[in-house]
């Protein structure tokens, strides 16, 4: 059974780099058809798709984040790794894994969700 689970610090000063791992179980990150996405939630406020890394290396960024974001894979270690750059209070939120696929029809959708980070970002 496919188990995610994010970690990494839970407060982060101002400007610095926020970094968070997600290690998945009972699965590869490699399978054909999924992609590895990145998802926060800021208190009182919706879900944000942040990016992804599919099952052959290729990253995708939401636009308002990219500038800012970068997702990595370590194969050997079953993990992705989100980096998020020059942070500042309004980035607080729970950070989120997860797992989607593709589907014949080219359309994604989610399958498995890791059980969520807080980080504050704080000085």
């Amino acid at each position: 059974q496919v188990q995610l689970q994010e970690s990494g610090p839970g407060l982060v000063k101002p400007s610095q780099t926020l970094s968070l791992t997600c290690t998945v179980s009972g699965g590869s990150i490699t399978t054909n058809n999924y992609y590895w996405s990145w998802i926060r939630q800021p208190p009182g406020k919706g879900l944000e798709w942040m990016g992804a890394i599919g099952y052959i290396g290729n990253t995708y960024y939401s636009p308002s984040l990219e500038s800012r974001t970068s997702i990595s894979r370590d194969t050997s270690k079953n993990q992705s790794t989100l980096q998020l750059s020059s942070v500042t209070p309004e980035d607080t939120a729970v950070y989120y894994c997860r797992a989607d696929i593709q589907t014949n029809y080219g359309s994604v959708h989610s399958r498995w969700w890791g059980q969520g980070t807080q980080v504050t970002v704080s000085s």
